[in-house]
């Protein structure tokens, strides 16, 4: 690679790991710090309080696909930038919240801005930047994100305990707006990807006629909609289920942070990988290690090593399957498209990522461990069968593709 190109994806990486390490860590992940200090002040409940991010990503959901369309129109930076902006606004209200009201009108902003600001914009980002090509750099910045809290927690909890909480979130809006804002207009390198009529932005990667695309596309959809809704749903649950099986809190608390760890290192493992990887083995590599690892805790009895293999299988296949949802849409769309599809993926997405979280609690609290793994074990086979049915269509595409070549 040319050392300009080089630069370019350096920067590139620079500003979207900067400005998605702030996105994430001042919006989703910020209550994990801030929800318990924010409750009682508001006088609401903790659950209450927690429906914020059930809030923000129903909105994200409904608003993904006219965000696709901005994307196309307007090109990410723009995109992003609004998304800054949003995001600061949502922030202020948050800070001057007193009660149900505008706490809840906070997230619905933020909702908008998470739509506009978090992941599919980000991603496009890259792939005007780098084309085709952007799957390493795409995986390069997941890397980057996947830490935004453990990076944000301690800070955003030594700030509430030398500023107060309604100071900490006018810090978090005066970072949206006095570094993510400037970085999204005036740092990311301008896009390359050509728009021109068979240009290389417009030409897929996968032969696939206008049904065949549908069909791909739905596959995609249902697949990682499913897969998205285990690890959201299970997430919150985890600690639980490994108490219920036997572990210690101490040692929980441990195998959560494992799991944490191999999801990054699956992020890494296809950084390296770069362009030479395939987001559909990944996908089918990744619910394959998740179902496995359901199937173990079902059949084996509770034990140490029990779960720490679980943890094993389930946290690196978590990782790689989160890289693979989000270079999906490029290994079968043309680079052109891949803001429109992706943006079009986030509703089922956040949909399920709203939904799961209290379906899977619902189920452990009221059925326990057995039948709650049960449930993840059916709908990871049933994500996996999603994703060979596309491998198979797409090898038929490009069996047809070589057989009309040949011919000719």
């Amino acid at each position: 690679m040319p050392k300009s190109s080089r630069f370019r994806s350096a920067q590139t990486v620079t500003v979207l790991a900067v400005t998605q390490l702030i996105g994430w860590g001042t919006t989703f992940d910020m209550l994990g710090v801030m929800g318990r200090v924010v409750a009682p002040d508001l006088g609401l409940a903790n659950e209450v309080v927690f429906a914020g991010l059930t809030i923000m990503m129903v909105v994200s959901a409904i608003v993904g696909p006219a965000t696709g369309r901005w994307l196309g129109r307007y090109g990410a930076a723009r995109v992003l930038s609004a998304a800054s902006l949003t995001f600061a606004l949502g922030l202020l209200v948050l800070a001057a919240a007193n009660g149900i009201v505008l706490y809840a009108s906070a997230w619905i902003i933020i909702g908008i801005g998470g739509a506009c600001g978090l992941s599919a914009p980000a991603y496009t980002a890259v792939v005007e930047r780098e084309g085709a090509n952007g799957k390493r750099v795409i995986a390069i910045l997941m890397l980057f994100t996947g830490l935004s809290s453990a990076i944000f927690w301690p800070i955003l909890s030594l700030l509430n305990e030398a500023v107060g909480w309604r100071l900490t979130f006018l810090v978090c809006a005066a970072l949206q707006f006095f570094v993510c804002l400037p970085l999204h207009l005036f740092a990311l390198p301008k896009p390359v990807a050509t728009h021109v009529e068979g240009g290389t932005a417009e030409i897929a990667p996968v032969p696939l006629s206008k049904a065949k695309q549908r069909k791909a596309f739905l596959l995609i959809a249902a697949a990682t909609t499913i897969s998205t809704f285990v690890t959201f749903g299970i997430s919150p649950s985890l600690l639980e289920i490994f108490r219920q099986s036997g572990a210690s809190p101490a040692f929980a608390l441990q195998l959560g942070s494992a799991r944490g760890i191999l999801g990054i290192s699956a992020r890494f493992l296809d950084m390296l990988l770069g362009r030479r990887g395939n987001p559909m083995l990944s996908a089918a590599m990744g619910i394959s290690l998740m179902m496995m690892s359901f199937v173990i805790m079902l059949v084996a009895s509770p034990s140490t090593p029990l779960l720490v293999t679980f943890v094993l299988f389930y946290g690196f296949g978590t990782g790689v399957m989160t890289v693979a949802r989000a270079l999906l849409p490029l290994a079968l769309f043309s680079p052109s498209e891949f803001g429109l599809q992706s943006a079009r993926l986030s509703l089922p997405q956040n949909l399920a990522n709203a939904i799961a979280p209290v379906i899977f609690t619902a189920i452990l609290d009221r059925a326990g461990t057995g039948p709650a793994l049960a449930a993840c074990a059916v709908l990871a086979a049933l994500s996996l069968i999603f994703v060979l049915m596309l491998m198979a269509l797409v090898r038929g595409a490009r069996a047809s593709e070589s057989a009309i070549l040949n011919v000719s």
